[in-house]
């Protein structure tokens, strides 16, 4: 059962280190309701697309790393743990997993609003 845990725990950080890459690299050319970093803000014109997709790609792909390597320094202590042990450890790490990936909203958005105006134009 740890095994299992242990690679279930791991899902979130790996989704967000290749999500981050692909936000950071390969964003969707267009402005779309289905893919990419999606807010009012974000979805002004194809400069301010880019760069919020760019910027909260960089933050998943960096956040990620450190959510991973923190998932696995937190796990391995409890890999002999009873089974409710370890399913209340992959509550805790799933909900800190959501709370650093929405965490990644705030930072994004303020660097929209330092570096474009509310109607998209850029703050030169």
């Amino acid at each position: 059962m740890w095994w299992f845990l242990f690679l279930t725990n791991l899902l979130v950080p790996i989704i967000m280190i290749l999500a981050g890459v692909f936000m950071w690299k390969h964003y969707p050319s267009e402005i779309n309701s289905l893919i990419g970093y999606r807010t009012s803000m974000s979805m002004k014109n194809i400069d301010t697309w880019r760069f919020a997709n760019e910027h909260a790609g960089k933050l998943w792909w960096k956040w990620g790393w450190i959510t991973l390597v923190c998932t696995v320094v937190v796990q391995l202590p409890f890999y002999h743990s009873s089974e409710d042990v370890l399913s209340t450890l992959t509550l805790v790490l799933c909900t800190l997993h959501i709370i650093v990936l929405l965490g990644s909203i705030l930072p994004t958005e303020r660097a929209l609003r330092k570096n474009f105006h509310k109607d998209g134009s850029r703050i030169f």
